[in-house]
């Protein structure tokens, strides 16, 4: 159901609340604007912004003097049909992929696919995205896979091992905007140093306004929703170490 209508429906409990206690129709008013709030493209945008401009691609990535690219997973699906097979990548992880493909062809470095089978119903992500890389043209002595991780910790953990084994010391790493603080984190626990590369960026630098920002959407909502849980998985792995 849109969220507008959530709103009108609070708005209206506010006004008939104030008929019998001030203070709980103050507390409900404030509820329902801040909802009102997340739900718009305006706050939406300048949330998600703090997080995906965090780190921005290196200029000149060709002097950065880089063995390997860490390609973190974001989802997949098992038994779809694809192209030249069964099992197809997800919308975010299709757009890290792309980006990694084309640092490769720059670069001719490895590629480290870092991602499991997360569901059972889910794919084995990291098979999945190799499958793909070599229809790309990506030769297979270029392909690295980690397929145990289910998380951005296991990520981090299993790819420190195959680097530390493929004695590979300065590692790209690949994932989206809002995602990249937290895996940073994540791989700097593991004594890896990255040259972060974000991808797959959802707002603009420079967001304009616009009075449509202001109208509650259900997409808005989401957005922030994914900041919300982005922050608090961040905060979790800085302070518990989890």
């Amino acid at each position: 159901m849109p969220p507008g209508l959530f709103i009108i429906l609070l708005t209206i409990l506010t006004i008939y609340l104030t008929k019998f206690s001030g203070r709980l129709a103050c507390a409900v008013g404030i509820g329902t604007l801040i909802f009102y709030l997340l739900c718009t493209g305006l706050v939406a945008e300048r949330l998600m912004g703090h997080l995906e401009m965090k780190y921005s691609p290196p200029a000149q990535i060709e002097h950065a003097g880089a063995d390997v690219i860490i390609l973190l997973g974001g989802g997949a699906i098992r038994d779809v049909q694809d192209v030249d097979g069964a099992g197809t990548l997800c919308a975010s992880p299709s757009s890290r992929l792309l980006t990694a493909v084309r640092l490769q062809r720059i670069l001719n470095i490895p590629i480290l696919l870092s991602g499991g089978q997360v569901y059972e119903d889910s794919g084995a992500e990291a098979l999945i995205s190799g499958r793909v890389l070599k229809s790309l043209g990506v030769p297979d002595e270029k392909i690295l896979l980690e397929t145990k991780s289910v998380n951005t910790t296991q990520n981090a953990i299993y790819s420190a091992e195959i680097l530390r084994e493929k004695n590979l010391t300065r590692p790209i790493l690949v994932t989206s905007a809002f995602h990249m603080n937290r895996a940073v984190l994540n791989f700097s626990r593991q004594g890896i140093e990255v040259i972060p590369y974000p991808t797959d960026f959802t707002v603009s630098h420079d967001p304009e306004f616009h009075y449509t920002k202001l109208r509650p959407q259900a997409e808005a909502l989401l957005l922030n929703v994914t900041v919300m849980q982005e922050i608090l998985r961040t905060a979790v792995t800085e302070y518990f170490n989890i």
